[in-house]
């Protein structure tokens, strides 16, 4: 299996940082918004997001997690159950401008469940999404991140694996792997 390395130590953190720098730029003091890190994988940047934006305006910023599981369109059509992630949202949606995170935007699929199972939660004034990695060509839903660390063009045989340093392995890395041969 070839891999080629996409973002390590530090364009990693810069690239964090700059997201950070946009969404300050569109989001007064962090008043009316909140922040849902996508289950399972978008917990991670999510909880990096808050602490940088915490960081650069001194303002707590709430941070949930949500899990999509039982909103998907294929959740049916596998073969064995499908085990859900924990959702923990401990504020109020409704009326909060909300910022969803995940690590890599693929089909648009999994953010387009997540709006769903989000609404369980109240009516958001508005809904942006963050990701770490788009990857190009590949959208089956005509939904976009309004906030992009770095744009991959890659084919239905490669997939983009994020490592984070707490999630055990020694550091930050994007890696796109060719899982074909």
């Amino acid at each position: 299996m070839e891999r080629r390395l996409l973002l390590g130590q530090p364009q990693l953190a810069i690239t964090i940082s700059r997201l950070c720098q946009e969404l300050i730029e569109n989001h007064e003091n962090f008043e009316n918004t909140v922040i849902l890190g996508l289950q399972p994988r978008g917990i991670y940047l999510a909880e990096r997001i808050r602490a940088r934006l915490e960081e650069f305006t001194k303002v707590k910023v709430d941070l949930g997690y949500l899990d999509s599981t039982f909103f998907r369109d294929d959740f049916r059509r596998r073969d064995s159950p499908v085990r859900a992630n924990e959702t923990r949202i401990d504020f109020l949606v409704e009326g909060k401008d909300v910022i969803l995170v995940d690590d890599v935007f693929y089909t648009g699929r999994s953010v387009r469940a997540s709006l769903d199972a989000m609404t369980a939660f109240g009516r958001p004034a508005k809904v942006e999404l963050l990701a770490l990695i788009e990857r190009k060509y590949a959208h089956h839903v005509p939904i976009k991140p309004d906030y992009i660390g770095k744009q991959v063009n890659t084919i239905d045989s490669q997939r983009v694996l994020v490592e984070w340093k707490g999630a055990g392995v020694e550091e930050d890395t994007i890696w796109l792997i060719n899982t074909e041969e």
